[in-house]
């Protein structure tokens, strides 16, 4: 827990980031950093009888809903099954989130079972996010060229947005692609091999990003999360001979729909207004958002905690069934005319909003 301190106190002279767009520069709130981790020491360890039921649940609740879809007869109950299928297995993907942060030793067995039940069917194993999402929070890499989770979005064109989320759609067909061809493909062919690790074996917008070959105990790690990935795909492609395409393609519909929705959610979790120069903690704080209650339509589109996205940013290991309550005390305890309230956004809209603004305004 003292991370946030750490990364805020390097030095004995506060940092400056150079702002982007004609930004003041933002200095450290240090008193707000440090209540952050005083105010939450006891509620920092992550809770097996949440997490265990909550994935669970969501995963069993999510292909109950993605049978229902395939097999109900008529359109009105079909599209009710998807709509149920698609919150749950979105709520059950994101705890990939979760597995970046927590302690390995933390919760035993939580991240085999998760890849099992849910990384792999989704063909998204949690070698993808982690080892990646981590250098999104280191604090000289935040905002910069080597962010593999940052783009100035707020900066671009307008028409990037719809590009950012139209892309989501075809995210199933290439998960497919890459499984079931490419990484085959390479074990026969090195350079190969190592495309499709370094630009395609990471959950990234940056497309400078190049991911570095996996070694030691994670690259044993990503071998058997990629064998059962690859195993996976080729029952997927024989389900078509055996039972049809049209419960593939629902199955697939389904899955698009959940990645436009975490595609949409990513493009409000932050203000994305850094042109590529280190921030201070704060700086990074205050380009994230949270939308805190009372707003209700934030659990389902920014769930597993990440209505907090801003206070995530403040302490990335803090367990996500305790940030609501890290909230109510950082509030309590800063008031509302504080740097502290400054994270946070009244809804969904209101951020599309704000970004569209942004990207229309002549530079």
């Amino acid at each position: 827990m003292q991370e946030t301190l750490t990364r805020a106190q390097g030095t004995n002279e506060p940092t400056i980031a150079r702002p982007a767009a004609n930004r003041v520069a933002i200095e450290d709130d240090k008193a707000m950093l440090r209540a952050a981790v005083e105010l939450t020491r006891d509620i920092s360890d992550a809770r097996p009888a949440i997490y265990w039921p909550d994935m669970l649940g969501s995963a069993f609740v999510g292909y109950a809903a993605l049978a229902g879809a395939i097999l109900a007869e008529g359109a009105a109950l079909t599209v009710v099954f998807a709509v149920v299928a698609v919150l749950a297995l979105y709520r059950a993907l994101l705890f990939i989130h979760e597995l970046t942060h927590i302690h390995r030793d933390a919760l035993p067995g939580f991240r085999f079972a998760w890849n099992l039940l849910v990384g792999i069917p989704l063909l998204t194993p949690s070698f993808m996010y982690e080892n990646v999402h981590t250098l999104h929070h280191a604090r000289t890499r935040y905002g910069t060229r080597e962010d593999p989770e940052y783009l100035p979005l707020a900066l671009m064109k307008w028409w990037s947005l719809p590009l950012f989320l139209v892309t989501a759609i075809l995210l199933p067909v290439a998960l497919l692609v890459r499984s079931a061809v490419l990484v085959p493909l390479g074990i026969v062919l090195p350079p190969v091999r190592r495309l499709v690790w370094e630009r395609a074996s990471a959950l990234a917008i940056n497309p400078a990003f190049r991911r570095r070959l996996p070694t030691g105990d994670f690259g044993r790690m990503v071998f058997w999360q990629e064998l059962g990935t690859t195993l996976w795909s080729f029952a997927l492609v024989a389900s078509i001979f055996v039972i049809g395409w049209m419960p593939l393609a629902i199955a697939f519909g389904i899955i698009s729909a959940v990645a436009v929705l975490n595609q949409l959610r990513t493009l409000v979790a932050h203000l994305w207004e850094n042109e590529g120069e280190a921030m201070t903690v704060t700086a990074q704080y205050l380009d994230s958002v949270n939308v805190p209650p009372p707003g209700v339509l934030p659990f389902l589109w920014a769930p597993v905690g990440l209505r907090y996205h801003a206070l995530h940013h403040l302490l990335p290991s803090m367990p996500y069934h305790s940030l609501g309550e890290a909230h109510r005390r950082l509030s309590a305890h800063l008031g509302m005319e504080t740097t502290y309230a400054r994270a946070s956004h009244p809804g969904l809209l209101h951020l599309i909003g704000r970004i569209a603004r942004s990207t229309m305004r002549p530079r």
